[in-house]
């Protein structure tokens, strides 16, 4: 089933439809920026983006050439830029209470869980939702976190609403995956070292290439199908190219042997973390893998004791296709701003059109979104950042969030 057809399903048994079709009405709304960063060209000096009923942009360019009808809403920045795109978060699974009832991105009883859908622990009321769209974050990929050698799937969600059906984008986007030395902490010591989680992960692909040839072999002859296993499933999926496995690999041994696990089964894979990256730039480059790189200032100790603020900019020189993430902190508030992480990455390298691409189109193209977010052109979503100054700078203020043509912030943050 295509990913369309699967989240028209979800959208009849689960009452999704708002979020899958066009967004709920809004204002007409004109964006004028001193200085608009559309991440599809150069930048524009007093610039214009118009966003119809529709919540769709409907037209980007100088103001002396986008003329702003009568009747829109005319909003004004410094700067402005796409809406911000968290390319790997627990948002919404993982609160900012840090107690059980909120902390559903990591489930204990099993390490290895594909089957177990974020859609079903998803909060968009939880409090850190708003807080990061209070920073200009108007897309996350969320789910089941790291810490587990399969922890479940991950999916794709706007900051706004106040269900998963109005937030949702994408009900299934990857399956999570873990190697190292993390999850043996999260599971009383098992598996006991990094060799025995690939196997225990090689076994599982195993199983699952052997159902899913039971499956094609039985046809529409209901009386030769297997039973039903969710896991199996799901894993299935992962190795028929549907899914990507979004592996979580800090040290250069567990890259090396997530690249073995996907030479093996011939899936697609999104490296995840990925802290001593900038070790393996070659087989990293020749597999042609994507990375979503941990977040720059997160604390260097454990499978991050090597990680480096420069790996971003060096994946990039490289010609490694790279992303930002907040990623998952252990203690409150439970999540990091993206916004900061890639500010981090243009203070020790990178150009600020790359730095910010990495939180804006490069993030939407590793998730397979950026025919509609992460760029501000015509025909895509209308999520907008109004900044009073430049975005990198600590003083400066994100005051104003716009998703899909709905004015979600005006607060100076």
């Amino acid at each position: 089933m295509s990913r369309v057809a699967r989240n028209a399903t979800l959208a009849a048994l689960f009452g999704f439809g708002a979020a899958l079709g066009a967004a709920p009405a809004t204002a007409q709304i004109a964006v004028r920026g001193e200085t608009v960063h559309t991440m599809a060209g150069p930048a524009i000096t007093d610039g214009v983006v118009l966003i119809g009923r529709d919540g769709k942009i409907e037209r980007v360019g100088p103001a002396s050439q986008v003329r702003i009808p009568d009747g829109y809403r005319t909003l004004t920045a410094k700067v402005v830029t796409p809406g911000l795109v968290d390319a790997h978060s627990v948002v919404g699974l993982a609160g900012y209470m840090n107690q059980p009832h909120d902390q559903d991105q990591l489930e204990r009883s099993n390490a290895i869980q594909p089957e177990l859908r974020a859609i079903d622990a998803y909060n968009a009321r939880e409090a850190l939702v708003e807080w990061i769209r209070g920073f200009g974050v108007t897309t996350v990929h969320t789910g089941h976190g790291p810490g587990a050698l399969m922890s479940g799937q991950t999916m794709i969600v706007k900051t706004r609403g106040e269900t998963v059906g109005e937030a949702i984008v994408d009900s299934v986007t990857m399956v999570a995956m873990t190697l190292g030395p993390d999850v043996a902490r999260n599971y009383n010591g098992r598996p006991g070292t990094r060799s025995k989680g690939v196997a225990l992960i090689r076994s599982e692909f195993i199983k699952a290439q052997a159902y899913r040839d039971k499956v094609k072999a039985a046809g529409k002859d209901a009386s030769k199908l297997p039973p039903r296993d969710l896991k199996l499933e799901t894993l299935a999926r992962v190795l028929d190219g549907e899914l990507p496995a979004l592996i979580t690999a800090q040290k250069a041994t567990e890259i090396l042997a997530a690249l073995r696990l996907q030479q093996e089964f011939g899936f697609k894979l999104v490296l995840d973390g990925a802290a001593e990256s900038y070790l393996v730039i070659d087989e990293i480059k020749r597999a042609g893998v994507p990375v979503i790189i941990h977040p720059t200032m997160a604390r260097h100790s454990g499978t991050l004791e090597n990680a480096t603020m420069e790996t971003a900019r060096k994946l990039r020189e490289a010609g490694i296709p790279v992303a930002l993430q907040s990623g998952f902190e252990g203690y409150v508030p439970k999540t990091r701003v993206v916004l900061f992480e890639a500010a981090m990455s243009a203070a020790y390298g990178m150009p600020f059109e790359q730095a910010l691409a990495l939180v804006t189109i490069d993030a939407a193209r590793i998730l397979g979104i950026d025919h509609r977010v992460g760029s501000l052109e015509r025909g895509k979503d209308g999520d907008v950042a109004l900044f009073d100054g430049d975005p990198f700078e600590y003083t400066t203020h994100v005051c104003g969030v716009i998703i899909e043509g709905q004015v979600v912030s005006e607060t100076c943050r």
